[in-house]
């Protein structure tokens, strides 16, 4: 097994400020679902995925305390997701909040879900559309 990515919630998920360490885990061959599950809690567990492949034109702004928060100093240093419902259990039913996307550095692996300030973006945005 390869090394699996363990990431520090510096700005932890809404609703679970105690859990702050979550390895980040693919789920499929091409890299766009994964798990981020809770190294404290196994069973809290987020579906997430790049939005680009779903959502082309998406491109959150984000506060420069966020930035300094996960020390990102350039669009390069940022691996942008977002968390997924798949209540419905197939694709057509899933959707992606888009008002709360999370934000990993890949060197340092601190990460953080942000809460945008941005009406109009939907915290349920069909996947496929």
């Amino acid at each position: 097994m390869t090394d699996v990515p363990v990431i520090e919630m510096v700005r932890p998920m809404p609703g679970f400020p105690e859990r702050r360490r979550f390895a980040l885990v693919q789920l499929d061959d091409d890299g766009v679902l994964c798990s981020m599950t809770s190294l404290d809690e196994p069973d809290l567990r987020f579906l997430v995925a790049p939005p680009g492949r779903f959502f082309p034109d998406y491109a959150p702004e984000v506060e420069d305390d966020v930035l300094s928060d996960l020390a990102i100093e350039s669009s390069d240093d940022v691996l942008l997701l977002v968390v997924l419902n798949a209540a419905g259990g197939s694709l057509a039913t899933t959707t992606a909040n888009l008002a709360a996307p999370v934000l990993v550095n890949p060197t340092t692996r601190r990460g953080g879900q942000i809460v945008l300030d941005a009406p109009g973006l939907p915290v349920a945005a069909p996947l496929l559309g």
